[in-house]
C-alpha cells in the first residue's frame, strides 16, 4: 500500500503478524501458510530482483539474457479461501477529533483495511474490499498481488462517509461475492445497530466474522469543559450541556452500549478489538492475529 495508507513503522511490524481463520482447517488458504507459494504449475504474479538464498532455478534466464540483470519469477496458488475487508462509510465514520482532524475514523479505517490486505498478500491470499454507505455498496471483487493492492488504494481513497448504513435491501450483492468459509473484517464505529446486525447475519451463514470497532479519543477521555453543542452527524439531533456536568452520564452510558456490543459480538463468536484514533494502526490487528491471539485459535 503507499505510505500515506500504511506508515513504515507500521508496515515493518506487520510482518510478524499473520492472518488466521478458525475455519480454515484443511484448507490451503488464510492461516494456513506464511508466504506466497512458489513453483510449477502455479499463476505467475510478478518479477522481483534476486535476493540471496533465491534457488538458481527460479531465475528467468531469458529475462538475463536481455536485462543482463537476475530476475526471479513469482508465482501464487490461488486460495480457495478469501479476505474481505468490510469498511463502514455511514456519516459518523468522519467524525475526528479537535486535535486531529484531518484523522477521522474513516481515515483510519482506510488504513486498517490497508493493513489487513498487506497481511493477505504476505500469506499469498486473496482479498476484495466493500464499502458500505447510503448510497450502497463499493465493490472489488477478490484478487490477489500488487496490482490487486493497488486497486484497493484506489478504492479505498474514493471513499466518503455520508448518510446512513445501507438498507438491507442494498447488501444483496454482498451474498453472492462472499463465500462460504470466507473471513470478514469488518471495520466500523459499530454505533448502527444494522452493523451489528449484518455482522451477525454473516455469523449465521457461515461466513468468520472480525470486527474492528474505530473510536475517537474525545469518547475514551471526554475532554469537553464549558457549554457545548453536541450533534449526532447521522440524525442531526442535538444535545446543549456543560461538558463537565454531563461527563459521568456520558462515560455510563457508553460504557453500557460499548459493552452491549461486546456482549453481542462474544455471544456470535466473533472476535473484535478496538482501535483509538490516537494509538498506532496494528493494535487491533496484533490483539487478532499475533502470536498469542493465533494460539487461542488453534
Amino acid at each position: 500500500m503507499s505510505p500515506d495508507l500504511i506508515p513504515p513503522a507500521v508496515r515493518n511490524r506487520l510482518k510478524t503478524l499473520r492472518i488466521t481463520a478458525r475455519r480454515a482447517v484443511d484448507l490451503q488458504g488464510i492461516g494456513l501458510h506464511h508466504s506466497r507459494s512458489r513453483g510449477a504449475g502455479l499463476e505467475f504474479a510478478q518479477f522481483r530482483a534476486y535476493e540471496r538464498g533465491d534457488e538458481p532455478r527460479a531465475i528467468d534466464w531469458k529475462l538475463y539474457a536481455r536485462s543482463d540483470r537476475f530476475f526471479v519469477r513469482e508465482s501464487e496458488r490461488e486460495s480457495p479461501l478469501a479476505l474481505w475487508l468490510l469498511v463502514d462509510a455511514s456519516a459518523s465514520m468522519a467524525q475526528a477529533d479537535p486535535g486531529r482532524p484531518d484523522w477521522s475514523r474513516l481515515a483510519a479505517a482506510r488504513s486498517l483495511a490497508a493493513c489487513a490486505a498487506e497481511l493477505a498478500m504476505q500469506q499469498g491470499d486473496r482479498f476484495g474490499f466493500i464499502g458500505l454507505s447510503h448510497a450502497g455498496l463499493s465493490l472489488l471483487a477478490a484478487g490477489s498481488g500488487i496490482r490487486q493492492r493497488d486497486r484497493l488504494a484506489l478504492e479505498l481513497r474514493r471513499l466518503d462517509a455520508g448518510g446512513g448504513f445501507p438498507a438491507p435491501g442494498q447488501l444483496a450483492p454482498l451474498w453472492d461475492r462472499v463465500g462460504a468459509h470466507d473471513l470478514v473484517v469488518m471495520i466500523s464505529d459499530f454505533f448502527d445497530p444494522a452493523t451489528l446486525d449484518l455482522a451477525a447475519r454473516l455469523a449465521a451463514a457461515r461466513r468468520e466474522v472480525v470486527a474492528i470497532e474505530v473510536l475517537t479519543v474525545t469518547e475514551r477521555d471526554f475532554p469537553y469543559r464549558g457549554g457545548y453543542r453536541f450533534r449526532d452527524p447521522e440524525t442531526g439531533e442535538e444535545l446543549l450541556g456543560d461538558g463537565a456536568a454531563l461527563r459521568d452520564e456520558f462515560f455510563a452510558r457508553f460504557g453500557a452500549a460499548r459493552s452491549e456490543r461486546h456482549a453481542r459480538l462474544d455471544s456470535l463468536g466473533i472476535r473484535h478489538a478496538a482501535l483509538f484514533l490516537d494509538e498506532q494502526l496494528d493494535i487491533p490487528l496484533r490483539r487478532l492475529f499475533g502470536a498469542q491471539a493465533a494460539a487461542e485459535y488453534r
